[in-house]
């Protein structure tokens, strides 16, 4: 069947205390319910119908209890269910018990969410991550599944590996996720040379930063022509792209789009997605986009700036891009305001962040959220010199036109003098080679 025209129903779980309470937590059902539908839709489900299940702890089999899978299994034969995606994960056991009752297949969050990654994935680099993150969610689910893989037969859930992946052993799939881990390494490296190749030249990287579907990619196309793919899909881009940006200033910077953050993402996915997250790390500042006009653009801000914590990056500066302004009214349009109800008044880091409202799709507020760019890096100004090379330096006088801006450059035998403009840090680097 094409992925395209499944028909999924939705599972949610709301904890109950003993006195009948919904118990404390920081994200509502509902609103998960809503978020675990736009992964699904991204994925290419068609939702049917949504079940959302209290309960004062979780069915130690089936998650959600005997009486509650027994209505399940009437609404999948009832709708023709091809899939039914819990909000949840999903323990081997009761993944197994689901689909024996329910005679269909089950897949939780975490697969629905490496499912998409799979389909995202365009580089060399995505795909090992991808597959590393399936790999070690698939091992511990070997058992007994022989012939319930091969019965799959593809759709959500299934991309990625392949079916003949998933019926190989463990043995198999250790070494291979041995085989990857060592590819990646490999990635890692390569990616520790690039930067050190740049942080060579005196060009600063932007990572721009935020949950998922804020508008990162409509932003990076904005400010840099890329045509990256941006679309109203949930991790609609996955592979890391960089671009060459110019500042009013007229330094030079590159900028760096990443995967859009998202609550519960897959600890596997996070290991995997290590080599991605650590351009975050070595950047000189990161603009971190907020999607303005969602009602839960608090939640998505915190959230963004944990997994900057848990990363490393917490103390790398920051920008905070109010995105899609265009769709609040004037009198919430307000940077002060906004950057208060997102970040609140504690804590000293917090309080140093400085807040830009624009609408990436429109263009508003691009020009002063470049001026803040401008004054948020560390200071590196223009500064005119003239330069006395070697007329066969031409990795040098490439280096000039790059970076700089070149006025004049006159031959005198076998010597070049180049009246230039460059930033201050290549002028001092240029110093020390003379």
């Amino acid at each position: 069947m094409n992925p395209a025209t499944e028909r999924a129903i939705l599972v949610g779980l709301e904890w109950k205390t003993r006195s009948g309470g919904a118990r404390s937590t920081a994200h509502a059902p509902e609103e998960s319910m809503d978020e675990l539908a736009e992964l699904s839709a991204s994925a290419g489900a068609r939702i049917i119908e949504r079940v959302l299940q209290s309960r004062p702890a979780a069915e130690a089999a089936t998650l959600i209890g005997h009486g509650k899978v027994d209505e399940l299994a009437a609404a999948v034969k009832s709708h023709d269910a091809d899939v039914v995606i819990f909000d949840q994960d999903l323990s081997p056991t009761q993944q197994r018990n689901l689909e024996k009752a329910l005679d269909t297949k089950v897949i939780d969050r975490t697969q629905l969410i490496l499912d998409i990654f799979a389909s995202r994935a365009r580089t060399r680099e995505g795909r090992l991550q991808v597959e590393l993150a399936q790999l070690n969610y698939l091992l511990p689910r070997l058992a007994g599944r022989g012939v319930e893989m091969s019965r799959l037969g593809g759709g959500i859930g299934t991309r990625g590996p392949g079916e003949t992946q998933l019926e190989t052993d463990r043995r198999r799939i250790a070494k291979r996720i041995k085989k990857l881990e060592d590819d990646l390494e490999s990635v890692r490296a390569g990616r520790a040379l690039h930067r050190r190749r740049r942080n060579a030249v005196p060009l600063a990287t932007l990572a721009l930063a935020g949950y998922t579907n804020a508008g990162k990619s409509t932003l990076f196309n904005r400010l840099t022509r890329a045509g990256v793919l941006a679309d109203a899909r949930m991790f609609a881009t996955l592979d890391p792209t960089v671009r060459p940006l110019v500042l009013p200033s007229r330094r030079r910077v590159l900028l760096s789009d990443t995967v859009g953050f998202i609550r519960n993402l897959p600890t596997t996915l996070v290991k995997a997605f290590r080599a991605t997250l650590e351009e975050v790390n070595e950047a000189a500042l990161v603009v971190h986009m907020v999607d303005i006009s969602s009602p839960v653009a608090a939640e998505h801000t915190a959230h963004v700036l944990q997994v900057l914590t848990e990363i490393g990056a917490a103390s790398v500066p920051q920008i905070l891009v109010l995105n899609k302004v265009d769709r609040l009214d004037p009198g919430a349009q307000d940077e002060g305001a906004q950057r208060r109800r997102l970040l609140g008044e504690t804590g000293e880091h917090h309080s140093q962040v400085r807040a830009v409202t624009i609408s990436a799709l429109t263009g508003a507020g691009i020009d002063h959220l470049l001026a803040t760019i401008d004054e948020v890096l560390p200071l590196d100004p223009i500064v005119r010199t003239t330069l006395d090379l070697d007329a066969g330096d031409g990795a040098t006088l490439a280096m000039l036109h790059q970076f700089g801006r070149v006025r004049e450059t006159r031959y005198e035998g076998h010597r070049a003098v180049v009246d230039a403009e460059i930033p201050e840090s290549l002028a001092r680097r240029l110093a020390r080679k003379r």
